[in-house]
Parts: C-alpha cells; sequence; structure tokens
C-alpha cells in the first residue's frame, strides 16, 4: 500500500504569518527523502494554504508523482493542464468548510464532469474523484471516464475517534464492499481523511482493496513534535 503525503498544513502554517516559512516545497523534499511515495497537495479557490507557485515548484522538483487535488472548476482546470501532475483529483469544496467535508456529488454533475475532464484525461494526467463509499458515486465516477476513486474516511476516522468500535466495524466493512466494487469496474482505488497513526492500524485490515492511502494533517502535525523525516518514515512504516 502507498503512503501519499499531504503537505498542505505546512502552507497552513506559513499563510497563518503571510511569511516564507516553512516552506511545503522543502516539505515534499523531506517527505520524498523519508519515502513517501507521492506528494498531494490541494490548491483551493481561496488560496487559504497552498500557492500557485507551491504547486510548480513541486512538479518541478520533486521526483515523486504529484497528486493536485482541485475543485472541478475551469480555473483549475486551466492550471492542472499547465503544471501538468501526474493525477488531479477532483473534490467538493465550499468557502466556508475548514477541510474537505465529505465526498464529490459525481452523480448529480455527470454531464459536466465528462466535458470538464477530457481535456485533462488528453493531456495525459490521471483523474480520480474523491468520493464516498457508495455504489452510485463509483458507478457515475465510472461513467465519466475517471481513472480511479479517492474513498472518502472521514466517517470512518469520526467513529473511530469516539471509540464507536462497533460501527467502525461496519463502517470498514463499507468501505470495503466499495472499494471492491470499484475495483471489479477496473477502477483504481485510493483512500484518505482523517487517518492518524492510530486509527490507520485498524484501516489495514482492508489489505489489497486500497492501493493508497493519503495522509495529511496527522502527519504534519506530528511532525512539529518528531520532525518532517520521522513523521513521513514512521506512517510509511505502518502501512507496509
Amino acid at each position: 500500500m502507498r503512503l501519499g503525503v499531504n503537505i498542505d498544513h505546512v502552507a497552513t502554517v506559513r499563510e497563518a504569518r503571510k511569511t516564507h516559512e516553512p516552506s511545503p516545497v522543502f516539505a515534499a523534499l523531506l517527505a520524498q527523502k523519508a519515502g513517501a511515495d507521492q506528494i498531494t497537495l490541494h490548491l483551493r479557490e481561496d488560496r487559504r494554504h497552498i500557492q500557485d507557485r507551491d504547486l510548480e515548484l513541486i512538479k518541478e522538483l520533486v521526483i515523486l508523482p504529484v497528486n493536485l487535488e482541485m475543485a472541478p472548476v475551469e480555473e483549475m482546470k486551466d492550471i492542472a493542464l499547465r503544471v501538468k501532475p501526474d493525477r488531479i483529483t477532483l473534490v467538493p469544496e465550499r468557502r466556508e468548510e475548514i477541510t474537505t467535508e465529505g465526498g464529490l456529488d459525481v452523480l448529480s454533475m455527470k454531464d459536466y464532469l465528462i466535458g470538464f475532464i477530457n481535456d485533462i484525461k488528453d493531456a495525459g494526467i490521471e483523474v480520480s474523484m474523491f468520493v464516498e463509499a457508495d455504489r452510485e458515486q463509483i458507478s457515475a465516477s465510472k461513467e465519466v471516464e475517471a481513472d480511479a476513486v479517492e474513498i472518502h474516511t472521514g466517517r470512518y476516522a469520526n467513529l473511530w475517534n469516539e471509540h464507536n468500535f462497533q460501527e467502525v466495524r461496519k463502517e470498514l466493512e463499507r468501505i470495503r464492499e466499495a472499494s471492491l466494487y470499484a475495483k471489479s469496474l477496473g477502477l483504481r482505488v485510493y483512500a484518505g481523511h482523517g487517518l492518524t497513526y492510530q486509527n490507520v492500524k485498524d484501516f489495514l485490515e482492508l489489505g489489497d482493496c486500497i492501493e493508497e492511502l493519503n495522509i495529511g494533517h496527522s502527519i504534519i502535525a506530528n511532525a512539529v513534535i518528531m520532525g518532517l523525516e520521522q513523521a513521513v518514515s514512521t506512517m510509511k512504516e505502518l502501512i507496509k
């Protein structure tokens, strides 16, 4: 199982003071050195953390695949076509949210998304949909010709943090079934949101259902204490 390290919150700390440090670009290079398999970053429309120049430099300097999370809007499409990340992950985005609060409603946007992703796929960029563990949303992702889905694990993480382990088991099974269904359609399957050093251990029971985890906040939060290289390598060891 691969580890994608999301470096958004390095930029969050920088933007709190509107200064030049800490550098998400340097963080991406450290994550690479520590064994990350991919760098993930979310260029939001309001630019609350990652900035355009961060994306450009990371794509230029990092050897690892770059996964750009973005809203399905024309501005972001133009940026993706210019910078050419290895993958784009389409996510819902609301200005008032603290972080992404759920999966993209692919089902209600099918007609729009089919046209939206054509140019991206033509540019050789992989397209993934960030969705709930829901068959209809996964089917819709296949219909718009996405290459992959990333399963939103926020509900699992919340249940785990509440120590509601009976419901955790049910949620894990729901994610397992959704992942197997996605694979049966020929989609690659990733997962992420709210995963931590503690709850990722139970999540790993899903085994080969999921190819990759994208983890950000927990790694960056622990990096404040243990350093970024150690934080990444520790998580990498856990999921190996």
